[in-house]
């Protein structure tokens, strides 16, 4: 049996997790992420896939590539002016969670305007790793309810 895959997408800076700006980020490595991900994935019944691009083409790509069954996504920078992100997303035919390590409402102004947010079915921010475990679970109970009215 083949398991739903769940891509996970990291934009720009964010294989510098752990380093860059930890006040605002915190201390926990972009690989120490995917593992968490990744075990927690294995424990809802998910595939799920990591994939880091310092610019939308890496993500658009690996959106094209993979077809996932659901998508969780930090576009970092990407956020406030990536169309074409925006455009193969929305275009993907999978359930999107926006996720951002900080709350992005409590920062700079320009932050707070999201291209993603309008056809993401939900947005965790502010909480940390913590958030991408949340976007994860809502992924998998997405994809249970489906799977469920398909048996029906």
């Amino acid at each position: 049996m083949t398991l739903p895959l769940v891509l996970v997408l990291n934009g720009p800076n964010l294989d510098r997790l752990g380093t860059r700006q930890p006040e605002v980020y915190g201390r926990t490595t972009l690989g120490e992420l995917e593992a968490l991900l990744a075990g927690r994935g294995a424990g809802l019944g998910l595939a799920v896939e990591c994939v880091q691009s310092k610019d939308a083409d890496g993500l658009i790509r690996a959106l094209a590539e993979r077809r996932p069954a659901a998508v969780v996504i930090n576009p970092a920078s990407l956020t406030h002016h990536s169309f074409p992100l925006r455009d193969a997303l929305a275009a993907c035919g999978a359930p999107v969670w926006e996720v951002h390590l900080s709350n992005i409402h409590a920062r700079e102004p320009f932050r707070r305007r999201s291209l993603v947010s309008p056809i993401a079915r939900g947005v965790v921010c502010g909480f940390g790793p913590a958030g991408y475990i949340a976007a994860l679970e809502a992924a998998a109970a997405w994809l249970a309810a489906v799977a469920k009215e398909g048996d029906g």
